[in-house]
């Protein structure tokens, strides 16, 4: 599913250059739940970024189920970005004047589906993250744990290769994180390849793998 060869990334500053990805190698393949870790400054913001093709790598190989991403043209870029990713954020990133179905469907108005289509799928993802009666409300009119399910029923609208999380605990109390690190296991055992960046060990727990960075490095 993935595979990132000898990936490198830097930074100038000033009469120096900051290695913040340096020569990491690491496979992941279809079905895996990985959590990356590392303090801060360890790397992994930018390897989440590269592996969320938001980013390119100053050397070195990433591909994506087969699609070498590394040297993409900015257009072919976003359209893997599109596709081949879910991403879901602390913040959740939901607009607030459209309702939760609108917010899961947007990815697929970008795509030209058309409506009664796009709604029928969204109201499908919904009802897996288990929010099919609150599919009319908007953002405003729900719980932390009830927007960052539709955030997640929004990355995978598009049957995506990878569900990329960005601390997508961060923004909620222990009861309700403990409900969205369940539902990733439960999408994970569906057959989804989930890859969860966060700095909280308790939180990594429920990956199945945990790849540790340190100085741009894989530790573990």
């Amino acid at each position: 599913m993935i595979s990132i060869d000898g990936l490198e990334k830097h930074y100038p500053m000033g009469q120096t250059v900051v290695r913040a990805l340096d020569g990491i190698s690491l496979e992941i393949g279809g079905g895996d739940f990985v959590a990356i870790m590392g303090p801060s400054g360890s790397g992994k913001s930018t390897l989440m970024n590269i592996l969320g093709c938001l980013d390119r790598p100053t050397r070195g190989a990433y591909r994506l189920r087969g699609i070498d991403v590394s040297n993409l043209d900015d257009d072919r870029l976003s359209e893997v970005r599109n596709t081949e990713i879910g991403f879901v954020f602390q913040t959740f990133n939901l607009l607030p004047r459209l309702s939760a179905l609108d917010n899961v469907a947007l990815p697929l108005s970008y795509a030209r589906v058309p409506k009664p289509e796009r709604l029928a799928r969204a109201g499908a993802k919904l009802d897996q993250v288990g929010l099919a009666g609150r599919a009319h409300h908007r953002p405003t009119e729900l719980s932390g744990g009830q927007r960052q399910r539709v955030a997640i029923a929004r990355a995978l609208i598009n049957d995506p290769a990878m569900v990329l999380a960005d601390e997508p605990t961060g923004n909620l109390d222990s009861a309700t994180a403990r409900e969205i690190l369940a539902l990733f296991e439960e999408l994970n055992g569906r057959g989804h390849t989930i890859v969860l960046v966060t700095h909280d060990a308790e939180v990594a727990s429920h990956a199945h793998r945990v790849v540790h960075l340190l100085d741009g490095k894989v530790r573990s």
